[in-house]
């Protein structure tokens, strides 16, 4: 059986019985998830295959774009579906650490996409956790994406920054500076085992942090609406439900590969900022020996149960009827 993740006129397929993949001609993701055993096939072929594919929308804060691109990419390639995969970016931002040729050719601004519906909405971490809300350069767009998510999606999915700042715009939850960042791989308890999102979990699962703010669980138990999943003893609250899962909330970074961490670390200490090393992260607490990639299995199976039960099983038949 043969399934697409569509961007725009490519198609790339893992050659190990997963999915394809369908992504635009010269996206840097091709070249390197080639070296996973991805090839590529032109779209007319995937045209063919008289499939209706799910719409995603992935509006990709995080400086260096390409990589995230990536991250996520091999994350939704795991699924048994057809997706349509399109790149979104706020007008009021120009990104420092990705070409502007790269984001001419790969993203839309929002106000091009707002007419569109989706089945479902990615927002990625931001490196703004430094600043209040209110003080983000895009926060007022960033409000009317949160609104026009609402009655446009049918699931969205909010990492990291986005999580913290999609609790605060919908339910009021604030966030709080850490006296020191919160940076390794965690071990978590799922608390609502039976819900679909769960499905395949073991008791405990481990997630990337690397954030310098947090939301509390006293300030969510306030608000009914909210449903915390799952917790970490050391990094605290790590997945918030809403509305039936319509909005879910990753405080992590489940989609991060084996080693951003260490290129974060190696960054900072090269910069001479204070970081410490990532805790659980490399094999014998050893910067010099690679890390134990404890994460990637929950991961996909993350991706692929929000796929699946909160995406493609929740969209109704006409987008338009999304409310």
């Amino acid at each position: 059986m043969i399934f697409s993740l569509a961007l725009t006129n490519f198609v790339c397929y893992y050659e190990n019985d997963t999915m394809p993949l369908i992504l635009p001609d010269r996206l840097p993701a091709i070249e390197l998830l080639k070296q996973e055993n991805i090839f590529v096939m032109d779209a007319t072929r995937a045209a063919s295959q008289d499939v209706s594919p799910l719409r995603i929308a992935v509006l990709n804060l995080m400086p260096i774009k390409v990589t995230t691109e990536t991250d996520l990419v091999r994350l939704l390639s795991n699924s048994p579906l057809q997706i349509e995969l399109s790149f979104m970016k706020v007008k009021n931002h120009i990104s420092k650490n990705t070409p502007l040729e790269h984001m001419q050719a790969f993203y839309t601004n929002f106000e091009e996409m707002r007419h569109n519906r989706y089945d479902g909405f990615i927002i990625t971490g931001a490196p703004v956790e430094h600043l209040d809300f209110e003080q983000v350069g895009y926060w007022e767009e960033m409000k009317e994406i949160f609104e026009w998510a609402r009655h446009n999606v049918t699931s969205t999915l909010y990492i990291c920054w986005a999580a913290q700042a999609g609790l605060y715009h919908h339910y009021g939850i604030p966030k709080y500076p850490l006296e020191k960042k919160m940076f390794g791989i965690f071990k978590h308890r799922v608390y609502k085992p039976e819900l679909a999102l769960f499905r395949g979990f073991d008791d405990e699962f481990a997630i990337p942090h690397s954030r310098h703010t947090e939301v509390r669980r006293e300030d969510m138990e306030r608000c009914p609406e909210l449903d915390i999943l799952a917790e970490s003893e050391e990094s605290g609250v790590s997945v918030v439900m809403a509305r039936g899962g319509n909005e879910i909330f990753l405080t992590g970074h489940s989609e991060y590969s084996p080693l951003t961490l260490d290129t974060e670390y190696k960054r900072d200490l090269g910069k001479g900022l204070p970081i410490e090393m990532p805790q659980h992260y490399y094999r014998n607490d050893d910067p010099s020996q690679p890390p134990l990639v404890r994460w990637r299995g929950h991961a996909n199976l993350l991706f692929n149960n929000w796929l699946n039960y909160y995406v493609y099983q929740a969209t109704p038949y006409r987008l338009e009827d999304i409310k």
